[in-house]
């Protein structure tokens, strides 16, 4: 299948995560289902719509006519058969469980075409794994978006042990083309890419709390007003080639050895600390007290000005 025939999408699995597919889907020109075993799920699903289009309307990313033409194209079912029947690419966002994930596709391959796209949302489970008792198992896929899918651009794409070529280069197509950011693994790998990056960092920000060197307000601080400022417009790779006139290569002759003090400092062990949540929340409480109002003081408030943030560099990516 080629991809400029790809119409319709399915999506299975409400849900934060489905819901905001459906919502990325309908925004790529896609006739979309969201499909749901829960009939109180989908309802939950539905309201996440609507406060999704109201931050993307409010923040002047569409207009009320482009949220009307957003609405009329995503449509709720209850039916695994209304939803797979016809479409195209199928989108899975069901529980982080294998026998689960492994149902959902058995139940979705009685009325998918043999050569619609399978992918699936799965934030650790390998795709050989979840594809495993697949009758058409050469069309399956890892697809990890980042949260919410709508608004961040970045998919991770994994290639199971019996993925086809077609499907793997189809979906990058796919995705690409709704206005995606795919990344493709050359080979499976718990945590992807960004998900083992982001633990690398959080690892050493638990290290710094607990060791007493600073305050979990002020790790945060650090990140955002930091390097979280580089990180939203290149890689790091990007970043220490514009940091030396002789690019990268410069930067690493400049730098030589001198990290290596630092790593021997670091944290490098592989289990978590016990009992850092009851460690950090006080001070992830105060940091939220202490934000400006325009910020907010509650997790609601944080959220609408998350969102309203990501549009904003949205905007600047030209991603929306």
């Amino acid at each position: 299948m080629q991809t400029s025939e790809i119409r319709t999408a399915a999506c299975l699995g409400g849900g934060v995560i489905g819901a905001s597919w459906a919502l990325q889907f309908a925004m790529g020109g896609l006739d979309t289902v969201l499909y749901d075993i829960n009939a109180a799920q989908l309802e939950k699903s539905r309201v996440q719509l609507e406060k999704s289009l109201d931050a993307l309307e409010t923040y002047g990313a569409i207009t009320p006519e482009r949220r009307k033409e957003l609405t009329g194209r995503i449509r709720l079912t209850d039916s695994m058969a209304e939803a797979v029947t016809g479409a195209q690419f199928l989108q899975e966002s069901g529980p982080e469980r294998l026998p689960v994930k492994r149902s959902i596709l058995a139940q979705a391959e009685q009325y998918a075409a043999p050569d619609a796209i399978y992918a699936s949302s799965t934030s650790g489970l390998l795709i050989s794994d979840i594809a495993a008792e697949a009758e058409h198992p050469e069309r399956c896929v890892g697809a990890h978006p980042y949260n919410p899918p709508h608004l961040i651009p970045l998919v991770e794409l994994t290639r199971g042990e019996q993925t086809a070529e077609w499907a793997l280069s189809g979906a990058r197509e796919f995705y690409q083309a709704i206005g995606k950011e795919p990344v493709v693994l050359r080979r499976e790998c718990p945590g992807f890419i960004a998900n083992r990056l982001q633990l690398a960092l959080f690892r050493e920000v638990q290290e710094l709390v607990v060791r007493g060197v600073c305050s979990p307000e002020d790790a945060d601080k650090a990140l955002v007003y930091g390097p979280g400022l580089r990180w939203a417009i290149f890689g790091h790779h990007m970043i220490m080639q514009l940091g030396n006139p002789g690019g990268f290569t410069g930067m690493q002759q400049m730098l030589g050895n001198s990290g290596d003090v630092w790593l021997a400092d670091m944290a490098s062990w592989t289990h978590q600390p016990e009992g850092y949540a009851e460690l950090v929340q006080p001070g992830i409480d105060a940091e939220m007290a202490n934000f400006p109002d325009y910020i907010g003081h509650t997790n609601a408030e944080c959220i609408a000005y998350r969102d309203k943030m990501l549009i904003e560099l949205l905007k600047l990516h030209r991603k929306l």
